[in-house]
């Protein structure tokens, strides 16, 4: 069988081509928006030559019209407000016990060279830290160490540092 060349093939029409109506100028319109347009320029004209001299002065030149003040008393306080300055309160403020002074672990490594490492990264932050080497039943370890610290609170700060130089994993504890 043949193939056919769809694409290509222009469709069939319905007897002759009819030709294309070529755009007409729409004078219709182009009548209309001339009146229209006349007519607003009229109706600016208008208003501009029968207009009343006093009143285009005074919208030239608003004065302000007078108005009588009236006169508002000041209100007075409340009566509590007297009270409240000569009154005098009693709070009962409590002593947080401190738990002792507390410690800072950032790591717990085999080798001494590995916790020089990690002592020189919490000295760029700008933090002292030293190195505790300690035996146990399963081997020596080499801590790294801050603090002391008084409160917790010193040593969260501390640990906020260190977490925005990129050291995480740090542990605070009391000292022991």
């Amino acid at each position: 069988m043949a193939q056919h060349d769809y694409i290509n093939k222009k469709p069939k029409g319905k007897g002759k081509d009819k030709p294309e109506k070529s755009a007409k100028f729409p004078v219709i319109a182009a009548i209309f928006a001339f009146l229209l347009i006349g007519g607003f320029a009229y109706g600016l004209w208008f208003i501009k030559t029968n207009a009343d001299p006093k009143e285009v002065e005074q919208a030239k030149n608003p004065h302000p019209v007078a108005e009588q003040k009236v006169i508002k008393p000041k209100p007075r306080p409340p009566e509590f407000i007297e009270e409240i300055k000569n009154h005098e309160i009693k709070v009962e403020v409590k002593e947080i016990e401190s738990k002792g002074p507390y410690q800072m672990q950032c790591g717990s490594f085999r080798t001494h060279s590995q916790a020089e490492a990690m002592k020189a990264k919490v000295a760029f932050a700008g933090l002292i830290a030293e190195i505790r080497r300690t035996e146990g039943s399963n081997g020596v370890w080499y801590r790294v160490r801050l603090g002391p610290y008084d409160t917790k609170r010193l040593a969260e700060s501390d640990k906020n540092k260190l977490q925005r130089v990129g050291i995480f994993g740090c542990g605070i504890w009391g000292w022991t």
